[in-house]
């Protein structure tokens, strides 16, 4: 339900106007260097504050409360938790009755018979990636430090020229509105032959944690859809040296579901936030009749701007797990 991992465990807990939400990662090595401060780069990308995310504002700060002792950690599970300072749970009060469309709460009632916490989305919430955000700080450790990736956001409301999107972004506020973007993940330093054929392919490991972050709706590595476009002879990475290294890179650094040494490339499609102030139209619980709903609380008009760095963390968890499985 809400762990992952065959070695590298990631438990994730806790709901969005909840006391507290986090992350308990097991099979983390002992030795390793680790402190709360090494956190604070993952978790500031990840922050609201710019323009066309949440006014929302928690100081997400980490508190390890297990499996670290004199800066090092102890190969007992790894606890970190993050409190929850800043909610608003009223904004969401009707939200039960009338329910969002495209956003969990109706689905949440019906799976947990009105049993589930509502507020804010509850566990759906995209506040609980900051529990995958800290095992990627983890993860990273893991990695190693010749290990690098590089995550930008190609595509924002189908536009893939960087200048513009911020006219995109605030034009979708002003329409009381949002839109979705791509995000592209490019790691280099990962050695060949991490990943197993078939059902623990890289691709289906990687793939499996980037489903998981609420807005990922699609996933692609190296050339992806564009792939089938093409002919095995304009496809097809032509090996240049006994290392294994290609000419050009449409497997994104992943043949037969195992890491090939080249860089990998992997991009996932963010949908555009559900919860918008913009009237809509859904039907009311309570008066049995489709009616208008205006959303009240505070989203992102873009959470692709803060999902970067999530999309980087669950590539980085896959990758440490497999890992330490070779």
């Amino acid at each position: 339900m809400n762990s992952w991992g065959n070695i590298f465990r990631v438990s994730i807990w806790g709901e969005s106007h909840g006391q507290q939400v986090g992350v308990c990662i097991d099979g983390v090595p002992a030795g390793i260097e680790l402190c709360e401060e090494d956190f604070k780069a993952d978790l500031d990308r990840r922050r609201a504050g710019t323009a066309g995310t949440t006014p929302r504002k928690e100081s997400d700060l980490p508190h390890v409360v297990s499996g670290l002792f004199t800066g090092h950690t102890t190969g007992s599970p790894l606890t970190i938790e993050f409190l929850n300072e800043n909610t608003r749970s009223s904004d969401y009060s009707s939200l039960e009755k009338h329910p969002r469309p495209s956003h969990a709460d109706l689905v949440a009632k019906q799976k947990w018979e009105g049993y589930n916490d509502p507020r804010g989305g509850g566990h759906f919430s995209g506040r609980i990636t900051l529990g995958l955000v800290a095992a990627g700080v983890v993860a990273k450790k893991i990695l190693g430090e010749k290990v690098a990736f590089s995550t930008n956001i190609i595509e924002i409301g189908g536009c893939r020229d960087a200048q513009n999107f911020d006219h995109i972004i605030a034009q979708a506020a002003k329409d009381q509105d949002s839109v979705g973007g791509v995000i592209e993940c490019r790691i280099n330093g990962i050695e060949a032959s991490l990943g197993e054929p078939f059902f623990d392919s890289v691709e289906s490991t990687a793939a499996h944690l980037l489903f998981s972050i609420p807005a990922v709706k699609g996933v692609e590595f190296g050339a992806g859809f564009e792939a089938a476009r093409m002919r095995g002879s304009e496809h097809n990475d032509m090996i240049i040296d006994a290392d294994g290294h290609t000419k050009t890179n449409h497997a994104g650094g992943i043949v037969g579901g195992i890491t090939n040494g080249n860089e990998i490339v992997v991009r996932a499609a963010i949908k555009p936030t559900a919860s918008i102030s913009k009237q809509q139209m859904s039907y009311n619980f309570e008066s049995h009749a489709i009616e208008p709903l205006s959303i009240k609380g505070r989203h992102d008009a873009c959470i692709a701007l803060r999902a970067a760095v999530v999309v980087e963390s669950a590539m980085a968890i896959a990758l440490a797990d497999l890992k330490l499985r070779s």
